[in-house]
């Protein structure tokens, strides 16, 4: 049995190199020239170790969820569902304008040009987005059962709010503001967060 030829190269390098390429011109915008020329590698190697464009995505995108989802990670475990909100608000613009790493979010940039021959890999986008909303909508769905959201609040709605802020912070990223205006961003919609009955008895307390 024959053993096979070592490879010439760095594996991880290759892969943190490839997500940074995906990072800035999303799945569509990135050619296999442009993998191959950052990565350092050929294309039969690049096949040989990775597969084809579309399984080196999935592979980056796998690599990529775990930094980058932290912050909703960490949200999640936030106390109070306006402590929620302001934590994955501002974990969205802290993460999405530092600039230690490419603008924006890597999904979402290559789910926003996606022809009929990557249409595949939009669907598998926004399925994942949408995946990420229903846990957003389970907290709220539990803080609105705890009390900590007024009878009246409609969880499915505040999520597609939170969604739609952090998609927004997104792009802006994408178009260059910085951290402290996207943090500008993130506290503006804050004051849309509806007070849950705990809050609403600390203003009545504070009054008297």
């Amino acid at each position: 049995m024959k053993v096979g030829r070592p490879r010439k190269f760095d594996a991880e390098k290759a892969l943190e190199r490839a997500m940074e390429l995906f990072w800035r011109k999303g799945y569509e915008g990135t050619s296999l020239d442009d993998l191959t020329e950052r990565m350092g590698i050929t294309r039969p190697s690049l096949y040989a170790a990775f597969g084809n464009k579309e399984s080196l995505f999935r592979i980056v995108l796998d690599r990529y969820e775990p930094t980058a989802g932290a912050y909703r990670v960490r949200a999640l475990q936030a106390p109070t569902a306006r402590a929620f909100a302001k934590q994955l608000l501002e974990g969205a613009a802290d993460h999405f304008g530092d600039q230690s790493h490419p603008p924006g979010c890597l999904a979402l940039q290559s789910a926003l040009v996606c022809s009929n021959e990557a249409e595949h890999i939009s669907r598998d986008l926004r399925a994942h987005r949408l995946l990420g909303e229903e846990k957003l909508l389970r907290r709220l769905k539990r803080a609105k059962a705890e009390g900590d959201l007024p009878a009246d609040s409609n969880p499915a709605d505040l999520a597609h709010y939170l969604s739609a802020i952090i998609y927004g912070v997104t792009i802006l990223a994408i178009d260059g503001a910085s951290q402290k205006e996207l943090r500008a961003v993130a506290k503006l919609a804050l004051k849309q967060w509806p007070a849950g009955r705990n809050r609403r008895r600390h203003r009545r307390s504070a009054r008297i």
